[in-house]
């Protein structure tokens, strides 16, 4: 999809003009943000989405992503690559998402051990939590790409 169907979407459940209101921008620069882009014009006209992605493509730094996922309330992770293809893959691909999540365990157990949780403690939870988020989706990807399908053969005996 592109970004300015996007906002054209946006603009079917949130007021254009309380969007234009809240930014202290013209209600006709919101909808030209709907508008499919003219090649041929300024990039000033350009909506934010757009903006962001040429940001991200100049910078190439995921901060920008990682900090505008947070104030969503959420957090990034980049899509896998599914290189591995070949079904002998399957079971370590397996114990690691279950050692991820043992190692996950491991470290909520140990900080939760006083029955508090300090910061230094959070900091390391939530980097396990993305590990074991980002090797399950791994996982999942190659799973949904049909990379593993001795996994229902497998279950099956």
């Amino acid at each position: 999809m592109h970004s300015f169907q996007v906002i054209r979407d946006v603009l079917q459940t949130t007021s254009a003009k309380q969007i234009a209101g809240d930014m202290g921008l013209s209600l006709s620069l919101i909808y030209k943000w709907a508008e499919k882009p003219d090649p041929e014009a300024a990039t000033a006209s350009h909506n934010p989405l757009d903006r962001m992605d040429q940001l991200l493509k100049s910078t190439r730094d995921l901060r920008l992503i990682h900090w505008l996922c947070q104030r969503a309330g959420g957090f990034f992770i980049r899509n896998p690559k599914t290189h591995h293809t070949h079904p002998e893959y399957l079971i370590p691909a397996t114990n690691g998402v279950v050692q991820e999540f043992a190692d996950l365990l491991a470290v909520i157990a140990s900080a939760a051990s006083d029955n508090r949780i300090d910061p230094a403690e959070a900091i390391k939870i939530r980097a396990r939590w993305e590990e074991l988020k980002r090797s399950t989706e791994t996982f999942v990807a190659c799973c949904e790409a049909g990379n593993f399908q001795a996994l229902e053969k497998n279950s099956q005996q």
